[in-house]
């Protein structure tokens, strides 16, 4: 099932260009008492919650996707954690970039671990809005893998077990000298989108194909089964440092072909299986 959240506070299933109306599947999700536990609490009930749709979906209006605003699937996760140069043919053209390189030599994954992103995405209808316009600012385009329940060292064996769902990340990224977590965590440098695919729609995460295009233009184009670490090794890593919650992103690294965007841009972001999503470059 595609789920999408679009005009703010409404809830849809994505069917082909149109989307059914089932914010009223949200009656079904127990509110907690204060404080809220952390994590989303839509991702956090979806076994409660899809039935409910199922239900509601037989008298919800129907819309077309053109007339939506279309806002992150994953309302408030409690972090977003990125995987940096997880591809070897990013690592590579990393090394041989003076403006991707600018804070010197750079390894893999194994060697950086994972890092933050301020938990705050943005949807693909959103933009991404570029505050320091005299720096270059790139595109990076990632699967991303929304977990589905609590867990805390989880070997890999099972990580599957806590994924929810599957959404396209794009990890816009300021060049420069500073730690990777300031300059991937301004305010709409986390695209989310177009929707969450339930992970039963998606057989095998690390063999989809990922692309990004400007302007019509395709700079970006690999398949997940170039990751230096896999989808699960991804999810036990993350586990084994933080408690992960029910909404928590993990972006899973960009390929090779990461390039500057400009205002006026805009950018189309596509992963096999899960579908495209169109993001315009805008001033902050």
């Amino acid at each position: 099932m595609k789920i999408c959240r679009f005009n703010q506070n409404r809830l849809g299933v994505v069917e082909g260009r149109n989307v059914q109306d089932v914010t009223d599947a949200v009656a079904s999700v127990p509110v907690p008492a204060w404080p809220q536990p952390p994590g989303d609490l839509m991702i956090g009930n979806l076994e409660t919650l899809l039935p409910a749709i199922h239900r509601v979906r037989r008298q919800s209006a129907t819309h077309s996707l053109r007339d939506l605003h279309l806002n992150s699937p994953i309302a408030r996760p409690s972090k977003i954690i990125g995987a940096p140069l997880n591809y070897q043919a990013h690592q590579d053209e990393v090394n041989s970039d003076p403006y991707l390189s600018e804070a010197g030599q750079v390894a893999s994954v194994e060697t950086y671990g994972l890092f933050l992103k301020a938990p705050i995405p943005v949807g693909p209808d959103d933009g991404v809005k570029l505050k320091f316009q005299n720096r270059r600012t790139d595109h990076e385009v990632e699967l991303a893998i929304v977990i589905g329940r609590n867990c805390r060292n989880v070997d890999e064996s099972e990580a599957m077990d806590y994924v929810a769902g599957y959404t396209i990340g794009l990890d816009m990224t300021i060049r420069g000298k500073e730690d990777r977590s300031l300059r991937k965590a301004l305010d709409s440098h986390s695209v989310l989108g177009p929707w969450l695919v339930t992970k039963n729609e998606i057989e095998d995460p690390d063999h989809l194909d990922i692309s990004l295009a400007v302007n019509g233009s395709t700079k970006q184009h690999a398949n997940t089964n170039q990751m230096i670490f896999s989808t699960s090794k991804l999810i036990s890593y993350a586990s084994n440092y933080y408690t992960l919650y029910p909404g928590d992103v993990i972006m899973c690294g960009t390929p090779a072909g990461v390039g500057p965007v400009s205002v006026g841009d805009m950018l189309e972001c596509s992963i096999e299986r899960i579908g495209s999503m169109q993001v315009a470059i805008k001033t902050a």
